[in-house]
């Protein structure tokens, strides 16, 4: 049996390696190929804002008339894309077009923006896997399916007091705070510079504190190193671990501001665009208050919890605001311990009950 996995960001690389391993525990003469196997690399596919992706508009073209060819030559029996919607599923629309079983994991934003969109995914799939309890609601009966959060369940069993006392169990003494600029190059450039600030500024009355900044990749690493230019320590990956450790994060929106609610972490969600790029989501983002997963989870769950993580976006994102939130998480215990509780009835709704990889692995082979 042959699966084309394709995911064209960090946060898909994540599942991609779960459902390939799942995928061949259950099938152990398959092959699987992705975009690896045809000489792209995830820190290239992966750019933000309009501006990079005009700028760079002849490799995507490369990239889908590549892709293409590998389906037309390769033939696989099944293409499983994860996320990355604007290269993915065209793909998977010119694969089922051949008569090639698709499924597709992590629901399209379509209950933030393009709801007109949802009758051609419905085209170009035979089946969607949810990650969210309220997205398969949104489309045809039988034809979305919550399978619960991957980090929801590998976070299963590790709550905030076990993070806690992992960290009083390896000596720690000290605070540490979190930071996680993004895992794109122009995240890192964008946010960066005003996250140095908050280090600073919290250094004034927290000399030892620690600040850890997980690098998402290779190339995002270098770009941190220089631009920290040894203000914090830069380590290799290891997000969800160090999450789990730290009294306090500030993570830039995406996977990661999930990871840190399930790792029970305090977390101050940040973001910053381009001005085109703002002014084209204030444009199309009318249905949505929040942009953080967990909060916007909250959002649209009926009896949930307020939005347990606040938010930064464009001109709020300053270092005096950022301060202003982490600053009680990292000297007042009861504060710390309100947000824990929080994050963690959040972090309960994304749970199913069974096993998401072992759901879309078995979708994958119906």
């Amino acid at each position: 049996m042959k699966l084309l996995l394709l995911a064209g960001e960090e946060s898909g690389m994540m599942y991609r390696d779960m459902i390939a391993a799942r995928f061949l525990a259950d099938n152990p003469d398959a092959e699987i190929r992705g975009y690896a196997d045809y000489g792209f690399k995830t820190g290239d596919l992966a750019v933000m804002g309009l501006v990079q992706v005009l700028s760079r508009i002849f490799y995507f073209m490369r990239v889908k008339r590549t892709m293409i060819r590998a389906i037309d030559e390769w033939s696989p029996d099944v293409v499983c894309t994860i996320d990355y919607p604007g290269m993915n599923l065209r793909l998977a629309a010119y694969a089922k077009a051949k008569g090639i079983r698709t499924v597709h994991v992590v629901c399209p934003q379509v209950w933030a923006w393009k709801k007109g969109r949802i009758p051609k995914i419905e085209a170009s799939l035979d089946a969607l896997c949810c990650f969210f309890p309220f997205e398969p609601e949104l489309f045809k009966p039988g034809f979305a399916t919550f399978v619960g959060h991957p980090l929801a369940k590998e976070e299963e069993g590790m709550g905030a007091s076990d993070a806690k006392a992992m960290a009083v169990e390896e000596g720690r003494q000290e605070k540490m705070l979190a930071v996680l600029p993004g895992s794109r190059a122009g995240e890192v450039r964008h946010h960066m510079p005003t996250l140095l600030k908050v280090v600073a500024e919290l250094r004034c009355d927290m000399p030892e504190l620690r600040v850890v900044v997980p690098a998402a990749n290779e190339k995002v690493e270098r770009i941190i190193r220089k631009l920290a230019n040894g203000a914090v320590d830069v380590q290799s990956g290891g997000a969800k671990d160090l999450l789990r450790k730290a009294d306090a994060a500030v993570v830039a929106s995406g996977t990661a501001t999930l990871e840190a609610a399930l790792a029970g972490c305090p977390t101050v969600l940040v973001y910053k665009v381009d001005l085109l790029f703002e002014i084209i989501c204030r444009v199309v983002l009318k249905d949505i208050r929040h942009i953080g997963l967990v909060n916007i989870l909250c959002e649209k769950t009926p009896d949930a919890p307020p939005c347990p993580m606040p938010e930064l976006i464009q001109q709020d994102f300053t270092a005096d605001n950022v301060v202003a939130h982490l600053r009680p998480w990292l000297t007042d215990s009861a504060a710390n311990a309100e947000a824990r509780a929080a994050l963690s009835a959040a972090a309960g709704l994304l749970r199913s009950g069974s096993d998401p990889i072992a759901k879309i692995a078995a979708m994958c082979q119906a």
